[in-house]
């Protein structure tokens, strides 16, 4: 029994002085008989075997590529602070041109009256506001300052993104100047009610990289360093990171930063209808002839929709508990392009329309399915 606990003593310090080597090795460990006369004995031989050379030289890839991630891009991230507050980085913002435009979050921009914005340099400057946009919680600032200072961040696109994705976030996280955090895309084309509206936030990328207050308005990355993203909220209980973070599209800043220059706003596109999507519940309640849709509960007065002759509920009933306007049109399909829910035909007009644009919308009407043209109209300002 001594000899046995001797042996297991032995084997445990030659497994401590292993675990001590570089971790570019790994040791074999041989179990031999000892010499004749003590078979209860042992020798121990420890022979270093390299890792293979190609699992060291992928670990060194994947960490390399965040390092470079964060080398070219961080110069063009800065944070934006209030002139008359102390307290660091209300939120964060990013170059994307020589003229010293720098794109943040609508809430950050209007979070004071005057700001600032802290370089990668630690040089700090006003900042003038260009343009907001509630709709898609995207604002544009100014800065003066030489080009040959300024570092641009690369746009990427968004439309080809996939679900497991690499996504690298740079920002300002409690005031935390340049903070990287890296994760994937969790998933794509999410909605997010807004407190101050009605609408919501449509297109919205999903990911489990950390983003805290303080990151708003902060680039969301590819692994190549190209923006796809601009972080915007956070889903939490505790109001800090949960692993669930939200970033505006970078084809809707696209789409919506260039009017925000030009015009100091942007026109989003109106229908003119209140709906539910279609549920089970709804269906049997209701007697629907369809299972997946949007059910239009009202029309507002003289607005496309009505102009279009869509019709919303005439008769309440209720459903799991609740009232609802029963006998409106049922929404199916947008231009061709099936609507399964609510959220597919606001993320529909956002990424495909404009103001003035005439959509077919395929709707059931009774027993009858029909096509309805309708002019999108620009949304009214308190909507």
């Amino acid at each position: 029994m001594k000899r046995k606990l001797r042996f297991l003593l032995l084997l445990a310090l030659l497994l401590m002085s292993g675990l001590a080597c570089n971790f570019a090795e790994l040791g074999t460990f041989l179990v031999t008989p000892s010499p004749e006369g003590t078979p209860e004995a042992a020798v121990i031989v420890l022979t270093p075997t390299s890792l293979p050379a190609e699992l060291i030289y992928k670990a060194d890839v994947e960490e390399q590529l965040v390092i470079n991630v964060y080398a070219q891009v961080s110069p063009a991230v800065v944070c934006v602070t209030a002139k008359d507050e102390f307290g660091g980085c209300i939120g964060s913002g990013f170059v994307i041109d020589k003229e010293g435009h720098v794109v943040t979050n609508n809430h950050v921009a209007t979070a004071a009256a005057d700001l600032l914005v802290t370089l990668a340099d630690d040089h700090t400057v006003p900042a003038t506001v260009v343009g907001t946009d509630p709709g898609s919680d995207l604002a544009v600032l100014q800065i003066d300052v030489p080009p040959e200072e300024l570092t641009v961040a690369v746009l990427g696109e968004s439309a080809s993104l996939q679900v497991g994705q690499r996504a690298i976030a740079i920002g300002n996280p409690f005031g935390l100047e340049r903070t990287i955090t890296t994760g994937v895309i969790s998933s794509l084309g999410r909605t997010l009610e807004r407190d101050d509206s009605d609408f919501q936030l449509a297109q919205v990328i999903q990911t489990d990289a950390a983003i805290n207050p303080g990151n708003s308005g902060g680039p969301l990355l590819d692994s190549r360093g190209r923006v796809i993203g601009v972080n915007t909220a956070i889903r939490s209980l505790t109001g800090v990171n949960s692993g669930v973070g939200f970033a505006i599209p970078v084809d809707t800043v696209k789409r919506v930063v260039p009017e925000l220059i030009a015009h100091g706003r942007y026109r989003h596109t109106w229908v003119g209808i209140r709906g539910r999507t279609i549920t089970r519940e709804i269906v049997e309640a209701m007697g629907l002839p369809v299972e997946l849709g949007v059910l239009v509960a009202e029309v507002e007065p003289d607005s496309p929709a009505d102009k279009a002759g869509l019709r919303g509920g005439e008769r309440e009933v209720t459903v799991a508990g609740m009232p609802m306007l029963a006998g409106g049109d049922i929404i199916i399909a947008i231009e061709g392009q099936s609507i399964s829910d609510f959220a597919d035909l606001i993320n529909y007009l956002v990424a495909n329309t404009s103001v003035g644009d005439v959509v077919r919308l395929t709707i059931i009407r009774g027993d009858k399915q029909l096509e309805i043209q309708v002019t999108l109209a620009e949304r009214p300002s308190d909507r």
